[in-house]
Parts: structure tokens; C-alpha cells; sequence
């Protein structure tokens, strides 16, 4: 896999420039594009994953299935295809935006700042997983309403970013309504 990097926003969220992956994040990274997926299987089950404890942010953390960075002139499906397929080896289709307004910006633990645009994305996986143990250290295909039940009883779990994607009402009823019909 090439370098990756990471596209700079602005305050209206347009793009002013690339900065490579490896050096964005830090005590005080700058807003970019980010975008956050949660795979459902055929039973309607969500995959949740456990960062491994090399990532530089949110080491052993449960989240949500897959997050990444699109990269210049890629749309937002392949990106999430790529990543899914680099961090957990899954194919996926039926690719839905859930939420386009989700941003957030938070501090882990070691001091390391996220501060991204994340479109929020769901997607139905068509192939079995084998995990990427240098980005997931550990994975579990769960219930949606048992999901948010530990989230809501346990929120220090999870990654800041799943607990906060969980709180719109709008994007749990959507989210739902997908895993239905996964």
C-alpha cells in the first residue's frame, strides 16, 4: 500500500491542501476529511473492531468497523472499499451515507488530537474477514441495540467518535433500518 495522506480543510470544510498521514496527527492536527463505515453481514450483525495497540491514537479501543481517509480525487466508496479491504480483508457493497454533517475533534489519552469532517457510512460485507493485526487487534459481529446499550453503560470502551455517531437519533434509526435489511 502507497503512503497515504490526508486531505486539509478549511473552515467551511473545503479542501486547501494534502499533508501526509504519518505526520497529520498530533497534538494539535489540523482538520481533514476523514469518513467512519459500519459493516453489517447477512444476519444484521455489526462488526466492531479493536484498534490495535501500535495505532497512534486510541490503541486497544473498541470502535466501529472501519475508519480511513479518502485520498485526493478518490470517492468516498472506494475509499471505503479500500480500507475495508486493507484493514479487515472484507469486501463490501450497498454502500449508504448515514450521516454527511459528523465532525469531531478529541484528544486521546497520550495527548494525540483527532479533528476530522467524517461523513458517516454504512455497508454490507460479501466476504469473510481476516483481520490486519498492525490496524485491528480484535473483532466481534455484534447487535446493533446491544451495542448501544454497552456504548450508553460504558461509553470509555469505545472511541469517542462511535459514541458520538450513536447519539443522533436520526443516525441509530437509520442505522438500524440498514442492519434490517442487511
Amino acid at each position: 500500500m502507497q503512503p497515504e495522506h490526508v486531505i486539509l480543510l478549511d473552515s467551511l470544510r473545503s479542501p486547501c491542501g494534502i499533508q501526509d498521514k504519518t505526520i497529520a496527527h498530533h497534538q494539535l492536527t489540523p482538520l481533514h476529511l476523514a469518513f467512519s463505515c459500519w459493516i453489517f453481514n447477512s444476519k444484521g450483525q455489526l462488526l466492531i473492531t479493536r484498534r490495535a495497540l501500535s495505532k497512534k491514537a486510541w490503541p486497544g479501543v473498541w470502535s466501529n468497523s472501519v475508519c480511513g481517509h479518502p485520498q485526493q480525487h478518490e470517492p468516498f466508496e472506494a475509499a471505503i472499499q479500500r480500507r475495508c479491504s486493507y484493514e479487515v480483508n472484507i469486501d463490501v457493497e450497498d454502500i449508504i451515507l448515514i450521516d454527511n454533517a459528523f465532525s469531531y475533534c478529541e484528544t486521546d489519552p497520550s495527548g494525540i488530537r483527532e479533528n476530522e469532517y467524517c461523513p458517516v457510512y454504512a455497508a454490507r460485507a460479501t466476504s469473510s474477514m481476516s483481520l490486519r493485526k498492525s490496524e485491528v487487534m480484535d473483532a466481534s459481529w455484534v447487535k446493533l441495540p446491544a451495542l448501544i446499550a454497552a456504548v450508553n453503560d460504558l461509553p470509555a470502551l469505545f472511541s469517542p467518535w462511535m459514541v458520538q455517531q450513536l447519539q443522533p437519533a436520526d443516525n441509530v434509526d437509520k442505522l438500524l433500518r440498514y442492519s434490517d435489511i442487511s
